[in-house]
């Protein structure tokens, strides 16, 4: 399809102030094998093409599968019918918006592509993985999954702009649960939502330690199992990458989109506590704090040259030492912003979920850079305190403001030193004071990158690949509690 989309979207074009064609295609294959019984492959193929018109002051979308010169033509008429419509009724003039015209071309680091196994091997390896996580009869449920998408994007503008993007994601998970006296829990290698997520190839599972790593988690389910309730009261955390990616994006991503700043959220996923005028003073965290919009980091999930408007992507700083420094914005609402607050910044994140959706603010590879402290130097410095890996469970208000968050894992820190496995540890904070307590950052050895393929937001919905990248980070006077009743 994308072979010819060029010619035939300006053979197809009409004459309008400005335009784009965004085409996609994706593939994708999910794998699982629970209880050592191979579930049915899923395998998907998605192709189709959105239109986006600049034209009288409006901006119209229209999405269509077909692409032949008729269906182009089609979904031209229909954007720009559409532009023409809201022209002089929206709260921005899009006339006067920067037209973006993209060069350049973006492919996923792969090492040993994902293709070179047949479905058989495929299998072989997941249930290898499954039967290695089944090592106690406590083990009640257990299962391997493994889910890679290749997706190539190519987006062309009526001035002369063209971009190639060719994406190829791995998502692979182990997850055991396990029954002891009556207790159940569940302990998953990432998390139970896909926590470990990278661009590459077979080497990704490597990274994950995917075929070795069965054992652990079951011996942590059985663990968790046995455990006592994590106690509750205010103590000192250590929150590890698998736990902080969550931290992050809830509490910094979804709050720092430039769209929901603005307003237009509300309806569905909710706005932000934060507001145009924080930034380039406000002190969203402690002095350690520094956070990085990164889309050049190779095996990051969410990396790319250009988003989904054709603005070139490039990494920056959006709090730094604890100040707040720039949203999550792509050009047009950076455009609408700079209409209120000339000075505002802004980084290249418009996003869409698919060829049948219109860009919106999103997410995109969102950092917490490391820092000085060993994971050792942290556990010592605590005399009563917990560590939390691996999110299972998150609430947060409309706002992005007050949360609260559970863990899979916990383990109590006593005088220094690591002490008792805990199940159902939780805590809650607020975002806009949380991050000041942030009073310890882990270095490089601590570091581990990380990711979401479900990061929900728009109307209608959109669900999208987020990468999260941290190290361990210690809070203090966190408000800690379990799950007793």
């Amino acid at each position: 399809m994308l072979d010819h989309l060029e010619a035939a979207a300006r053979r197809a074009a009409p004459a309008v102030q400005h335009w784009a064609v965004r085409g996609v295609v994706e593939t994708s294959e999910q794998l699982t094998v629970r209880h050592g019984v191979a579930h049915s492959p899923s395998r998907c193929r998605d192709a189709g093409v959105m239109v986006t018109v600049v034209d009288r002051g409006g901006m119209g979308y229209a999405a269509t599968s077909d692409t032949s010169d008729t269906g182009l033509a089609a979904a031209f008429a229909q954007a720009r019918d559409l532009a023409h419509a809201v022209a002089g009724r929206t709260v921005f003039d899009y006339g006067t918006l920067a037209a973006t015209a993209p060069a350049g071309r973006y492919e996923s680091r792969v090492e040993r592509p994902v293709s070179t196994l047949d479905l058989k091997h495929k299998l072989e390896l997941l249930s290898a993985a499954s039967a290695a996580t089944k090592l106690d009869d406590r083990i009640v449920d257990w299962s391997t999954s493994l889910w890679t998408l290749d997706t190539e994007q190519l987006f062309v503008t009526g001035d002369g702009g063209r971009a190639e993007q060719r994406f190829s994601h791995v998502i692979p998970n182990v997850q055991a649960t396990a029954t002891v006296d009556g207790v159940t829990q569940t302990r998953s290698a990432h998390g139970q939502y896909n926590g470990f997520c990278q661009q590459g190839g077979l080497e990704v599972l490597e990274r994950a330690q995917f075929t070795t790593d069965g054992p652990r988690v079951a011996r942590e389910a059985l663990a968790l199992a046995a455990a006592p309730q994590c106690p509750s009261g205010e103590m000192d955390v250590i929150l590890m990458p698998d736990q902080m990616m969550l931290q992050i994006h809830e509490s910094i991503g979804h709050p720092l989109e430039l769209d929901r700043i603005l307003g237009d959220e509300r309806n569905f996923a909710g706005t932000s506590f934060v507001t145009l005028d924080m930034f380039g003073s406000y002190r969203y965290g402690s002095e350690l704090l520094n956070v990085s919009y990164d889309p050049t980091r190779a095996e990051q999930l969410a990396s790319f040259a250009f988003d989904d408007d054709g603005s070139p992507a490039e990494r920056q700083l959006v709090i730094e030492h604890g100040i707040l420094k720039r949203p999550l914005g792509g050009h047009v609402s950076l455009a609408r912003a700079r209409a209120m607050r000339a000075d505002i910044d802004g980084v290249a994140t418009a996003r869409a979920s698919s060829w049948n959706r219109a860009p919106i603010d999103r997410m995109s590879n969102l950092n917490v850079e490391a820092g000085s402290s060993t994971l050792a130097e942290m556990i010592a410095s605590i005399e009563l305190g917990v560590l939390m890996r691996t999110n299972c469970s998150w609430s947060i208000d409309d706002s992005r403001n007050k949360f609260q968050f559970g863990c899979e894992y916990g383990q109590m820190i006593r005088n220094g030193r690591l002490a008792e496995v805990v199940r159902n540890p939780n805590y809650r904070g607020i975002s806009a004071t949380f991050w000041r307590s942030l009073a310890m950052v882990g270095d490089t050895s601590t570091f581990e990158v990380m990711g979401t393929p479900f990061c929900g937001k728009g109307e209608p919905s959109q669900v999208i690949r987020v990468g999260h990248a941290a190290p361990a980070c210690k809070f203090s006077g966190v408000a800690v509690f379990g799950g007793e009743t």
